[in-house]
């Protein structure tokens, strides 16, 4: 089969990705056996690709965005031949830890992932924990449902963890493909959305989304906010958002991986009861709530398909910010 693999972790300018033709697995218990139907491009293939976070399996094939359709499952599996299911970050965890048993999976020191600690969807198949796949609503067609399965599915869960209240205000740090689907999440929960990005582009789709401001990621924000979420990797954004906070505002930062953090200044950013938050991967039900919920409120997702063999060509035009919304890869 086609695949593509992380051959040595580089800048995308220094082509990190390569092409390779492999078997395609059997299933092992447990294990499905997925034709890719689509797969999304995400900031953390990036991540991997350009050794931002270290090497868990060399020569992985990046990928946990997948869409597919199962060909052939191992023994204890509850999907079948022919189910359409979606693979996403998250692939396994202990499932008797402490955080397991309270619920907090996304926290499990045992946790793996698709695309990092097993190949994931840049390629004809993958195998995917069976336990850990989505059955999908039948609204959401292939090239769309994929971003949702991380993009989405984080981009819910930071929201969750900004603590927005009913009616508020919620700034936005970056507008790429998880900002532009928890904004319309927000939007739809009667929230009042303000978009910062270096994006006249994105400034553009986040008015066109409904947000009533969209400026640069610097710029006075036109009214206090009451919750914010830094989605850019840029760790001089998250003094910028603390700063735009009202009195017990959350911020909460969104992405697995970030640059240096200014030095806070107590006074101006964390004073009167403002906090910032990390958000760690997510739990199976975060994904089971999104998935339900974007089908539901007709989630619009901006899209933009490349081929598999194009592979290298999307990742490198998502990190030079060359399109709005998320990248597919539609073999």
């Amino acid at each position: 089969m086609r695949a593509w693999v992380v051959e040595t972790p580089s800048p995308t300018e220094a082509g990190p990705l390569r092409r390779a033709d492999r078997e395609v697995p059997s299933p092992g218990p447990g294990e499905l056996l997925v034709r890719v139907l689509a797969c999304g491009v995400c900031r953390t293939d990036l991540h991997v690709a350009e050794g931002d976070l270290p090497v868990h399996l060399p020569g992985v094939t990046p990928g946990h965005e997948i869409v597919g359709r199962v060909e052939s499952a191992g023994p204890g599996c509850l999907h079948g031949p022919g189910d359409r299911v979606g693979v996403a970050w998250l692939r396994g965890t202990c499932g008797a830890c402490r955080f397991c048993r309270r619920g907090a999976e996304n926290l499990c020191p045992s946790s793996v992932y698709t695309g990092w600690d097993a190949h994931g969807g840049y390629a004809e198949y993958a195998l995917a924990a069976d336990a850990y796949t989505y059955a999908l609503p039948a609204e959401l067609d292939d090239v769309r449902a994929a971003p949702l399965l991380c993009a989405g599915i984080i981009g819910y869960r930071a929201l969750r963890r900004a603590s927005l209240p009913p009616g508020g205000r919620l700034g936005i740090w970056g507008f790429g493909g998880s900002a532009h689907l928890a904004a319309q999440i927000a939007l739809a929960e009667g929230a009042d959305v303000h978009v910062f990005t270096r994006s006249p582009a994105a400034r553009g789709l986040a008015r066109e989304l409904g947000a009533s401001w969209a400026g640069d990621s610097f710029d006075a924000a036109p009214a206090p906010l009451d919750s914010a979420i830094v989605f850019a990797p840029a760790g001089e954004l998250v003094p910028a958002a603390l700063e735009r906070l009202d009195r017990g505002g959350t911020c909460a930062v969104a992405g697995i991986h970030l640059s240096d953090v200014p030095p806070l200044d107590y006074q101006r950013h964390l004073f009167q009861e403002r906090e910032v938050r990390s958000v760690t991967a997510n739990t199976r039900a975060d994904g089971e709530e999104f998935l339900a919920l974007a089908a539901r409120l007709d989630v619009a997702v901006t899209t933009h398909a490349y081929t598999l063999d194009d592979a290298d060509r999307a990742l490198a035009d998502l990190a030079a910010d060359r399109f709005t919304g998320a990248a597919v890869l539609v073999p």
